[in-house]
């Protein structure tokens, strides 16, 4: 049995979460576990620059676009940014349909979100 949790890391001043292996499918259980990981990123990032790293999910339903939603809507009272990146076929669909990606920058990949995130910082 693979152990599974989000993998936090920083790509300059961006603090990126990445759901690795055992999250191709966000299920409810998986969404309460991400949600949790998500929010505490959300709330201690410093500075407030948040990239969620999506490569290894090939699906997520509604219970994780609120997920996502709450990411942001944190992000956005700290004054900082909240973006996606290297999402599935399937999951920037999903996004888009719901217009998610009005409130959340999506990126095509991990380094190219971090140079946008970081180059929205005043130095």
């Amino acid at each position: 049995m693979t152990t599974r949790s989000p993998e936090f890391n920083r790509n300059g001043s961006v603090t990126v979460v990445k759901l690795g292996e055992g999250y191709e499918n966000l299920d409810e259980t998986s969404v309460r576990e991400v949600r949790e990981s998500v929010m505490e990123a959300a709330t201690n990032a410093d500075p407030p620059l948040l990239l969620l790293n999506l490569s290894a999910t090939e699906f997520f339903g509604s219970s994780f676009l609120e997920a996502l939603f709450r990411a942001h809507s944190r992000m956005k009272e700290r004054g900082g940014r909240f973006a996606l990146c290297s999402l599935s076929a399937y999951c920037k669909e999903v996004v888009e349909v719901t217009h998610l990606d009005r409130l959340v920058e999506v990126f095509p990949d991990e380094a190219t979100g971090a140079a946008a995130l970081e180059g929205s910082v005043d130095g």
